[in-house]
């Protein structure tokens, strides 16, 4: 009896770590932490867009220029994905044509030529500018591209009509976009310069394609010197 006893003192003395005796206080469990989460703020601000121009192709007052007539015109001006930008400033062998694109900020740079009356010396730099008909000059300000077209003397070419006195009558002048022999490569290695127009924006034929395709209609077309 004495070890039965024993042994079952034993087995409640092992049973009193494990079991909570009637009466007694509760024990103290401990609690898990709960971990907080620090709500993420959520940005309201767009993305930034892409710089314009990162490597500064195009003369700062002309990029400027073609965006204030950007809002000028927004009116005529349809299409804003890409612009169309001439420095008469540079001489007619440089390339002084740019396709800006207003989504990606890179530039393409093409040549193209002035008109016989902005520069009768054949210097290759555009010294006059007119909007009169059978001046030969080139035209200034902006432009809005009216699509492609074909002519029965210059072939296919870009529409242009003009939005400012400078350039209104450009329609009536048959002022376009067009390829000519004069502008191509092989004439520039020859002469050292483009030849001249009779107003129109000349390029080679080879860039009139991609050109044509991609200037459409409602895009603007900015000229400055």
């Amino acid at each position: 009896m004495i070890l039965g006893g024993s042994a079952l003192l034993a087995g409640c003395s092992s049973a009193a770590s494990t079991v909570q005796l009637a009466g007694a206080a509760p024990a103290s469990l401990p609690v898990a932490p709960v971990p907080t989460v620090t709500p993420q703020p959520v940005s309201l601000v767009k993305a930034a867009s892409p710089a314009i121009d990162p490597h500064g192709i195009v003369r700062k007052d002309l990029l400027e220029r073609a965006h204030a007539a950007l809002d000028t015109h927004g009116r005529k001006i349809s299409k804003r994905d890409r612009m169309y930008l001439v420095d008469f400033q540079k001489f007619s062998g440089e390339d002084r044509l740019y396709e800006v694109d207003l989504e990606g900020g890179w530039v393409t740079a093409y040549r193209t030529s002035h008109g016989r009356g902005s520069d009768p010396a054949h210097s290759g730099f555009a010294q006059r500018f007119s909007n009169e008909m059978d001046s030969h000059m080139s035209s200034i300000g902006a432009f809005a591209t009216a699509g492609a077209s074909w002519g029965s003397q210059q072939g296919p070419n870009v529409l242009l009509d003009g939005l400012e006195y400078s350039n209104d009558r450009a329609r009536e002048r048959a002022i376009i976009i067009h390829g000519a022999d004069y502008a191509d490569p092989a004439f520039l290695a020859r002469e050292g310069k483009l030849g001249r127009s009779y107003g129109c924006f000349s390029v080679s034929h080879a860039d009139l394609a991609p050109l044509r395709e991609r200037m459409g209609e409602g895009r603007l077309l900015f000229a400055m010197a």
